[in-house]
């Protein structure tokens, strides 16, 4: 969202294809190995033959079941992404003697990109080597940028009118999904693929410093996509023709961890196409506080504001500002390239002993240390695009809930 995080539709789809698991309503996930990400991949071959099956999950934790029901629902939010059919807008402009450097416009990739985002437009903002450096926006990609200025040897002060725990970001999905609508296969300029995998990159590096922090802000986690022959809920009328967006998650290969169909029987789970993976995702509410902790920790200052007009910027003390706005760039920028795409997460109370993720008949499943996540994704890509209601959608969560509480009331008891 801005930054919703939506599961990543066409990841999840070749994830299905790699696994064997060949049926119109499958979906899987992806995640990384142990490699240094910033280097550029080796040469791939172009077909790769399929992971042979994995063995039975015997040495695995044991599966538990979610308790999928509607009176364990404790919040339903909605959010905004902000979509660029030509990717991001990471470009400067001068606004009377303010360099103004803009971050914004990632689709469901804001948390996902916001390192390497980040960086890019560091490098636009240090031309003047300033001393302070403003950034507007307490999102991911504001307190990301925010951090870098602060390594780079500036003092930051970041305007928002919302503080992370009420921006958008904080209603993401949490899981790693760099080229999640992130752009238009047909509007992308050129070199924007080189440029995406490079903060992709950037960004999968940094996240390794979170890794096995206290409050785990970070994890790897497996992810489960169970197909059987229930067709998913009918998806709502089309109102426009789909879309291509950009796919470019091929890039990554080197870095991304092998798909694996698994033997029949050994599951749980009440079918015999069952596929796994791991995916990194982030424990927000967690991530969040550690982010501002840094940021606060490296003498950075928050001021609550408002702004209405870019104009505004040029009357802050700072003269280099670093623009993270999220959606609220579509009023703040007058950016009609922004296309609002909906997203809505029914949250269910979290269960420590469920460690691991799920994608089944277009319902997707994340289970974090704040809530366990459900989201559906019925449309594809296409859902939610244009749609700016911020409002909930009840039957929306009804019919998610209920497809998981399906699945799960078929489920073994594990032992």
């Amino acid at each position: 969202m801005a930054r919703f995080g939506d599961l990543d539709r066409r990841a999840l789809l070749r994830a299905g294809a790699g696994a064997g698991l060949m049926a119109p309503t499958m979906l899987g996930l992806g995640g990384c190995v142990s490699i240094d990400a910033t280097r550029p991949p080796r040469a791939q071959p172009l077909a790769s033959p399929p992971a042979p099956p994995g063995p039975p999950l015997a040495a695995r934790p044991p599966i538990y079941p979610v308790h999928a029901q509607m009176d364990r629902v404790f919040d339903i939010t909605v959010c905004l992404r902000p979509f660029r059919a030509q990717g991001p807008r990471i470009e400067a402009e001068e606004i009377g003697q303010t360099l103004v450097v803009h971050n914004y416009g990632h689709g469901g990739s804001g948390w996902s990109l916001s390192w390497g985002s980040g960086t890019m437009a560091l490098r636009k903002a240090m031309v003047r080597s300033p001393k302070e450096v403003a950034v507007v926006g307490c999102g991911a990609l504001g307190l990301t940028s925010a951090i870098l200025a602060q390594e780079a040897g500036a003092k930051v002060t970041i305007y928002a009118k919302d503080l992370l725990p009420d921006a958008r970001s904080a209603r993401a999905t949490g899981t790693w999904t760099p080229d999640s609508r992130i752009a238009l296969t047909s509007s992308a300029a050129p070199g924007f693929a080189a440029q995406w995998e490079e903060m992709a990159r950037i960004s999968f590096k940094r996240y390794r410093r979170y890794l096995g922090l206290p409050g785990t802000p970070i994890e790897w986690r497996d992810q489960y996509y169970v197909v059987d022959d229930k067709p998913p809920p009918a998806p709502p009328p089309a109102t426009r023709p789909p879309l291509e967006f950009a796919d470019y998650l091929d890039r990554l290969s080197d870095i991304t961890p092998k798909r694996e169909r698994l033997l029949a029987g050994s599951t749980p789970f009440p079918s015999d196409r069952v596929g796994r993976t791991s995916q990194l995702q982030y424990n927000v509410a967690d991530y969040a506080h550690t982010l501002m902790a840094d940021f606060l920790a490296g003498g950075g200052r928050v001021e609550r504001r408002e702004f209405h007009d870019l104009s505004e910027l040029a009357t802050l003390k700072e003269k280099v500002v670093i623009n993270c706005p999220g959606y609220g760039a579509r009023a703040l920028c007058r950016d009609e390239s922004i296309v609002p795409v909906r997203g809505q997460i029914t949250w269910l109370i979290p269960q420590p002993e469920v460690d691991y993720g799920l994608f089944y008949r277009r319902v997707g499943m994340v289970s974090r240390r704040d809530g366990i996540v459900v989201q559906a994704l019925w449309g594809g890509d296409m859902m939610g695009y244009g749609d700016d209601h911020e409002v909930i959608d009840r039957t929306e969560a009804e019919q998610a809930v209920g497809v998981l509480h399906d699945l799960f009331s078929r489920m073994k008891t594990p032992t």
